[in-house]
């Protein structure tokens, strides 16, 4: 009588290089880590605009000051970067909410399943994207 050996599974260390840039990653799993960026520019970003919130209502001439550092900039920094960070800001936020607002979900209804994830995730990417676009629009005065 002869026994069927099983082979074994092979473990191996993976090339970053080779490796990775093939790995399709899920939509869930593309938010979950935008989620995290999202949180760290958040804690990165708003001290800035905490203080110039700040500023901006100390005083007339500080709000002066302040808005015309979005429209000509400040020294060497164009007014056009500020407008960026401000919508850096702005993405952070809103992807970092509704993502959270998705998990919430998750985890009050029991709702983890493949399915669901997919298009949580799918949806959350186009709700704040398409919110953001529409906020760039208006920061950059399309309207």
């Amino acid at each position: 009588m002869t026994e069927v050996v099983r082979k074994r599974p092979e473990f191996r260390n993976i090339n970053a290089l080779k490796d990775l840039p093939s790995y399709r990653l899920p939509a869930a799993g593309i938010v979950s880590i935008l989620h995290r960026i999202s949180g760290f520019l958040m804690f990165l970003l708003m001290p800035l605009f905490i203080w110039m919130f700040d500023n901006s209502i100390t005083s007339e001439i500080s709000f002066a000051k302040l808005s015309a550092a979005f429209g000509i900039g400040i020294g060497f920094v164009p007014g056009w970067f500020f407008k960026l960070l401000a919508l850096a800001l702005i993405w952070a936020y809103l992807h970092h909410f509704i993502a959270g607002v998705r998990h919430i979900y998750m985890d009050a209804f029991h709702a983890v399943t493949k399915e669901f994830g997919k298009s949580s995730a799918v949806a959350t990417l186009v709700l704040s994207l398409g919110l953001t676009a529409v906020l760039a629009a208006k920061l950059f005065g399309l309207y």
